[in-house]
């Protein structure tokens, strides 16, 4: 693999030495950008981060940060449609995807990445959102790690039931009559975290995370997204669907979820995890839907539970791990 630098925005990012980010292309043609930070110190493994829908690799350059100070590498990536991920859409405001499963191509480029930059091994999963709806397919494909975290997971999209049939019909129709680019309904050319008010904001509870999100947007508003299509709904809805059907992965699983989580289902988290072997669901109080956000004394529990479950199965590798060495 040919390593093609790509910017990396340290003026907004948390300082961890050696940062740097690549472009890489997908099987099927979108541009990429995956973010890489090296391990300082004896090398422990290294981390994949699968961000959600709206973000990019500087947001997650604090656990990054974390994670390096004890001994893991991570690499996160720019999901094709936004970051500086390649736009699909001649509104580039509009978060879209032609089908979830081509976000499958996406994982495989930044395994390729890492793999083609010798990163340590045991790699472990670490996904947030909708990188939560990826990241679960990706581990039904074969993805080569040891264990898995998810933070918030998309295995289902919090939506009043009296609406959802109607959300299930726009989105199909607009397939079939050429609209599947604008945006769902409620949904615009907005940055939710660039114009919400901090106040009952669903993302975190932390003024000071709040307000480094929307600075770190406003600084850089290429990196700015809106509301999703109508496409990205249907295909969410397919994808999320599709996997409630499917049993729990052999991959060891720690699940984290706030308990004011508002933006995705906590019932189909429940269920997931109630039926995943070697799983375990925490429950953060008072916390928001992006847990890994938060105040430095909500996020140190946390990591220090990431950081054992890693330790834990780095010693006794996964099943699906062992399929793939």
């Amino acid at each position: 693999m040919s390593l093609q630098p790509a910017p990396y925005f340290q003026d907004i990012a948390a300082d961890v030495p050696g940062a740097t980010a690549y472009w890489v292309k997908a099987q099927d043609g979108p541009r990429l950008r995956i973010g890489h930070w090296p391990t300082q110190g004896t090398p422990r493994g290294t981390v994949l981060i699968f961000p959600g829908r709206t973000e990019y690799i500087e947001k997650y350059a604090h656990v990054a940060a974390d994670f390096s100070a004890q001994g893991y590498a991570s690499v996160a990536i720019d999901w094709r449609g936004q970051g500086l991920g390649e736009r699909l859409v001649p509104d580039t405001r509009v978060g879209h995807v032609n089908a979830f499963a081509d976000y499958q191509h996406d994982v495989r480029a930044a395994t390729d990445l890492a793999a083609a930059l010798d990163l340590p091994k045991p790699w472990f999963l670490l996904a947030h959102s909708m990188g939560g709806c990826i990241g679960l397919r990706a581990l039904h494909e074969g993805l080569p790690v040891a264990a898995s975290v998810f933070t918030g997971p998309m295995w289902g999209i919090r939506i009043a039931s009296a609406v959802r049939p109607a959300a299930w019909a726009v989105g199909w129709t607009s397939k079939l009559i050429g609209l599947s680019h604008l945006y769902a309904p409620s949904t615009g050319a907005e940055s939710y975290v660039a114009t919400a008010a901090f106040e009952d904001n669903v993302l975190t509870r932390d003024r000071l995370m709040f307000d480094l999100m929307r600075d770190q947007v406003l600084k850089r508003p290429e990196l700015q997204l809106g509301g999703p299509s109508l496409r990205w709904l249907h295909e969410a809805l397919v994808e999320t669907r599709q996997l409630a059907a499917r049993p729990a992965p052999n991959v060891p699983c720690l699940t984290i979820v706030g308990d004011n989580e508002r933006i995705v289902s906590v019932p189909r988290i429940e269920d997931r995890m109630t039926s995943w072997p070697n799983g375990r669901l925490e429950v953060i109080k008072d916390g928001e839907h992006e847990v890994l956000m938060e105040s430095d004394a909500v996020r140190a529990p946390i990591l220090r539970q990431i950081l054992e479950h890693f330790d834990t199965h780095a010693k006794a590798p996964s099943a699906a791990l062992a399929e793939q060495v």
